[in-house]
């Protein structure tokens, strides 16, 4: 199939990012029914217009999620145009006859496309080659949230020191990474038009909440069940390390892993990638053998 050009409202900038959300807001939500016969239409004629329904009442979910990685310190304009590409590339290869509602299955390609350009972006500038300096990118917020919910800015000393524990990288990468992720994030409170609004109150949207809570609730039950299966691949010392050195909140050093098996060092940080490796293209096979996964 060809590439589709849908009319979408003009995502240029951030200047312009106030009045696409009033714009999008406009676009009616669809019902199952109303859904399934679009998707049916555009599958079995190619009938465009069907797409471009499909697309439009789908542009909030993209944009909710492009909220969920703000605090990367990227432009929202562009995460959420990322985004878009991937719920176009959703309704294209969307099959409704399987008994999923779209906002489900095009949030894999939404977050896929998204993270995709975050990699892309944040490589440039170098977080870091190590295990340990990606799992703090990609974690800090999420651990900040728990130890202290309402910091802004620098952290104290003794939450850079809890994370730096948790996370197995030295305080100073702590801090650096905490003032870079910090530094451009959009504040929830910011007016996004002239009725008034604030980012906290567009991004409520009862329905839609409750169709990406039930997806999200989805994805981590499939991905629990799909490490349980992988796991067992592994024998007892590959499992006890890759839990050791990536499946726990405070990894072990390779130098008490290595007093323990009573092997090298290096021997150590082999067998956890070759474990990662077997674990990581396991759970891939079988999310595609499951259809968990959307194949390009």
């Amino acid at each position: 199939m060809n590439t589709i050009t849908y009319n979408l409202p003009a995502l240029s900038n951030e200047g312009g990012l106030s009045t696409y959300l009033t714009q999008i807001k406009k676009f009616p939500m669809l019902d199952a029914e109303e859904e399934y016969m679009l998707a049916k239409n555009w599958k079995a004629t190619g009938n465009v217009k069907s797409a471009e329904k499909l697309v439009t009442s789908h542009l909030r979910l993209v944009a909710k999620i492009a909220m969920g990685y703000k605090g990367y310190g990227l432009p929202l304009n562009e995460m959420i145009s990322e985004g878009n590409v991937g719920l176009m590339q959703a309704v294209k290869k969307f099959e409704p006859e399987k008994g999923f509602r779209l906002a489900t299955y095009a949030m894999w390609w939404i977050k896929a496309s998204i993270q995709e350009y975050v990699l892309r972006s944040w490589s440039l500038v170098k977080i870091g080659t190590t295990t340990a300096q990606k799992k703090l990118f990609f974690n800090l917020k999420k651990i900040k949230n728990q130890i202290s919910p309402k910091t802004e800015g620098d952290l104290r000393d003794e939450h850079v020191k809890d994370i730096s524990k948790r996370l197995n990288v030295s305080e100073e990468e702590v801090v650096s990474m905490n003032r870079r992720l910090s530094g451009k994030e959009q504040s929830l409170n910011a007016p996004i038009g002239e009725d008034g609004d604030e980012w906290q109150d567009w991004v409520v949207d009862k329905e839609m909440d409750h169709e990406l809570k039930f997806a999200q609730n989805e994805e981590m039950e499939q991905r629990k069940d799909l490490l349980q299966d992988s796991i067992n691949i592994l024998n007892d010392r590959e499992k006890e390390i890759l839990y050791s050195r990536r499946l726990t909140d405070s990894p072990i050093t390779l130098e008490n892993l290595s007093k323990k098996f009573k092997i090298s060092r290096e021997r150590i940080r082999q067998i956890e990638n070759k474990a990662f490796e077997k674990l990581q293209k396991h759970m891939l096979n079988s999310a595609k053998s499951k259809n968990l996964l959307p194949a390009k």
